[in-house]
Order: C-alpha cells, then sequence, then structure tokens
C-alpha cells in the first residue's frame, strides 16, 4: 500500500474513528482543525495538526484551498474526507488528486454522477436496480411537474437534485401543495448545494429505510448486508440497526446484489453506501441515493460482520486489492447504534453546546461507543450537535435491546443535556421492539408518546 501518512479532513467523532483506524494500520496522521477545534480529541491523538482557519465551516473545514494546502505542507499521502462537510464533493476530490494526494474515496467523476440525485437513477435503471416511480430526469419548470403529479398521483415528494441530508425535500399531498412548495425547494436547494434542479418521486406510505454497505477497489464489489435506518425525526437518522429485522432472506438477496450490481456500473471505489425505500406490504424495494463516503452508522455494519469498513476503504484507495471475497462476509447477531446529540428534548431538541464535567462510558461485552468526547471539553456551538454513537451487539435483537437499555443507563455525560432520554425511550417503546415503526413513525411518536415523558424530563433537569 502507497500510504504511509494521512490528513483527516474532518472533525469530531469521525475524526477520531479514522485516527485510530489509521494509527492501527502503522499511518502517520495530521488532523486539520479550526480555531474554535483546537483541544478536540482528533486534534490529541493526531500525529500532528494543522489550523486551517476561523470557527466558520466555510472559512475551515468546507475551504478546499486550505485543506488541499494543509495536507500538501503537512507531506501526507492521502486525504480522508470522513462524512459530512466536503466529503461527497468532486471538486475536493479532484483538488486533492491535482495536488498529487490520494483521496480516500471514489474519483472525482464517480462522486459528481452518483451526487447527482436524476443522473443517479439513470445508474440504478441501467444496472437493473428499481427506482420509485416520479419523474423520469430533472423537471425544467412547475408545468412540468404538474404534469408528473397527475400521472403519479398524490403524495408525492419534490426532491432536490443535488446534495442531501433532507434538505430541499417536500412533501405534497395536493395540487396546491405542490405549487406552494416546488419553489421553496428549489431555493433551498440552490441556498445549500449551489443547484435548484428538483425531481419528484411518488411517496412510500409507512415505508422502510434499508440501505445496503458496499466495499469496492475499482474492480471487484462486494456487500456487508444491509441496515434499518427507519427511526427518523425531520429525515435525519436518528436509530440504526443492522441487520433489517423484517426483511425476507430472499429480498435481501435481492436488495444486496442490486447494490452490487449498481457499484459494478461505475467501477465503484472506497466504502459506499446505496439506500433504498422498502415497502414492507408488497416487498418492493426502491433505490433511493448512493452516499459515496463512509456512513455515520457504519459500526452497526461492522459488528455484525467484523470488517473494519474504515481501515478497508483506506487499504483499497492506497491501491490494494480487496481483502475480502463475497462469500467470506457472514453477518451474525444484532447490532443498535444511538446516535447521542448534544440536544435538549425536553425543549425540542434544541441544540445545547457546553462543557463536559463529568463522562461515564459503559463498558462490557458487545458495547462500544464511538465520541469525540472527554472530562472537561467544551462543545463549540458551531457545528453537528452529535457528540457520540452508543453502538451495541448481541446474539439477537431482543438481547441486544436488553443490552442497550443497560448501556445507556450506564452512559453518563454531565455539563450538558443529551438525546439520551430519547433512546432509552425507544428502546422501552413495544412498536420499536416489535419493529413495527416506519420512516413517518418517529415524527407522530415525539407528539404523542415522547411528550409527556419529555415534560418530566425539564422537570428533572
Amino acid at each position: 500500500m502507497t500510504i504511509r501518512s494521512l490528513l483527516v479532513a474532518n472533525r469530531g467523532e469521525i475524526a477520531v474513528r479514522i485516527i485510530k483506524a489509521a494509527k492501527a494500520l502503522g499511518i502517520r496522521t495530521v488532523q486539520v482543525h479550526s480555531a474554535a477545534d483546537a483541544d478536540m480529541l482528533a486534534v490529541k491523538l493526531a500525529d500532528e495538526a494543522v489550523n486551517i482557519g476561523p470557527p466558520s465551516a466555510a472559512k475551515s473545514y468546507l475551504n478546499i484551498d486550505a485543506v488541499v494546502s494543509a495536507a500538501k505542507a503537512a507531506g501526507v499521502d492521502a486525504v480522508h474526507p470522513g462524512y459530512g462537510f466536503l466529503s461527497e464533493n468532486a471538486d475536493f476530490a479532484d483538488a486533492v488528486e491535482a495536488a498529487g494526494l490520494i483521496f480516500i474515496g471514489p474519483k472525482g467523476d464517480a462522486i459528481r454522477l452518483l451526487g447527482d440525485k436524476v443522473a443517479a437513477r439513470e445508474v440504478a435503471a441501467r444496472a437493473g436496480v428499481p427506482t420509485v416511480p416520479g419523474s423520469a430526469g430533472r423537471i425544467a419548470s412547475l408545468e412540468a411537474a404538474r404534469a408528473i403529479a397527475e400521472k403519479t398521483g398524490f403524495p408525492i415528494m419534490i426532491k432536490a437534485a443535488a446534495g442531501g441530508g433532507g434538505r430541499g425535500i417536500r412533501i405534497a399531498e395536493t395540487m396546491a401543495d405542490l405549487e406552494r412548495h416546488f419553489p421553496q425547494a428549489s431555493a433551498e436547494a440552490a441556498a445549500a448545494f449551489g443547484d435548484g434542479g428538483l425531481y419528484l418521486e411518488k411517496v412510500i406510505t409507512k415505508a422502510r429505510h434499508v440501505e445496503v454497505q458496499i466495499l469496492g477497489d475499482g474492480e471487484s464489489f462486494v456487500h456487508c448486508f444491509e441496515r434499518e435506518c427507519s427511526l427518523q425525526r425531520r429525515r435525519q437518522k436518528v436509530w440504526e440497526e443492522a441487520p433489517s429485522m423484517l426483511l425476507p432472506a430472499a429480498v435481501r438477496e435481492k436488495l444486496c446484489a442490486s447494490a452490487v450490481a449498481l457499484a459494478r456500473e461505475v467501477g465503484y471505489r472506497g466504502a459506499g453506501t446505496v439506500e433504498y425505500l422498502y415497502d414492507e406490504i408488497t416487498q418492493d424495494f426502491y433505490f433511493i441515493e448512493v452516499n459515496t463516503r463512509i456512513q455515520v452508522e457504519h459500526p452497526v455494519t461492522e459488528m455484525i460482520t467484523g470488517i473494519d469498513l474504515v481501515q478497508e476503504m483506506i487499504k483499497v484507495c492506497g491501491g490494494e486489492k480487496l481483502s475480502i471475497a463475497q462469500g467470506d462476509i457472514v453477518a451474525h447477531g444484532h447490532a443498535i447504534e444511538c446516535r447521542i446529540n448534544a440536544e435538549d428534548p425536553s425543549r425540542n431538541f434544541m441544540p445545547a453546546p457546553g462543557r463536559i464535567e463529568a463522562l461515564t462510558i459503559p463498558q462490557g461485552e458487545g458495547i462500544r461507543f464511538d465520541t469525540m468526547l472527554y472530562e472537561g471539553y467544551s462543545i463549540p456551538p458551531f457545528y453537528d450537535s452529535l457528540v457520540g454513537k452508543l453502538i451495541v451487539w448481541a446474539e439477537s435483537r431482543d438481547a441486544c435491546l436488553e443490552r442497550l437499555k443497560a448501556a445507556l443507563e450506564g452512559l453518563v455525560i454531565t455539563g450538558i443535556p443529551t438525546t439520551i432520554p430519547l433512546h432509552l425511550a425507544l428502546a422501552g417503546d413495544d412498536s420499536v421492539r416489535r419493529g413495527a415503526f416506519h420512516t413517518r413513525f418517529l415524527e407522530t411518536w415525539l407528539e404523542t408518546e415522547f411528550a409527556g415523558l419529555s415534560g418530566k424530563i425539564a422537570e428533572v433537569a
């Protein structure tokens, strides 16, 4: 492998995760940071750290010139983008390669192709992967959107052609909704991604969000089974599991094979995720998009397969062939990940940065906590509120839920409010325990089941 040193172009818990994976491979690490992140854990763990700008992400973590300049000055061989920030920015991947460095991820052309949701749907169709009924491509006008909606029917989803993270998305229940939301979605997409292009997809009622982890070296491609990510708030994942508890074996086989076919279609390199909507009633699945990076929820896949996905992507991008064949990848047991955010559940999940007074991390078999926290650390107010991920594994889902509940009770973070109470409530909820949920379940549950508990949390606080 050609990589001997690596720059981490990210922050928070994923930066810590990348540094640990790189060090396990004997790779020197360089951590970039903004002025606000000089004391973060990744800076302390890296072999070297470089300040690349002020607190504003636009002037630091999103500044391509600053990151590439830091990488060249530090004399590294490669750059790992993590997730978020520049991780799916094709121009950044191109800039890294143009500087004579290795980008830990797909080539810029592949990111550009798969990052455009319309183009990605076309790739999926060529690979034989079913797509959600909707527009064949970008919609040129509101008039064209009306015509498609009349044919497809309501409810219908208006989606940004570029970007992700739930931005530039609206659901129209009626034609009047479509006419009102269409310009709003376009404006939001343009502001977030510099591209106001839209397309339409029919809403699959009570759909489940299922995704497949893929790995490729440009010539060989494998899947590492699927994850269930249906518990979402404002289209942001809150809780993830592997495997999906209600997916029939025959459907799982077809789903995972379709993800590998798509990876082969584009000659994929690195780790990626193919996302789908799954209709539990019809047992049909539909392609949504490809995330051309490591996912926040990758640890649940690692827990059931024993594969270090971050190490694997570093190795293949460094020139090695995949170290594993499809027949070698076996899923065992069940894993659940809870995203722990610095948010106040009793105040509509208001972000709550602050100083960590005390931190107790549960220990034991099948328990993992990926985090950026340490006692005395002050969380800056400028970035995403995710501070850690509690991941639990057990032989069965029922046993995993019991272990998760104990682990959540043992995870103590004082000084700031967190979403630990939300996850404790979910772990004890009957519908969640039965797996009877879908992508729109959590929003309603928060207004009904969690509302009373939220008030009690506020009283205790």
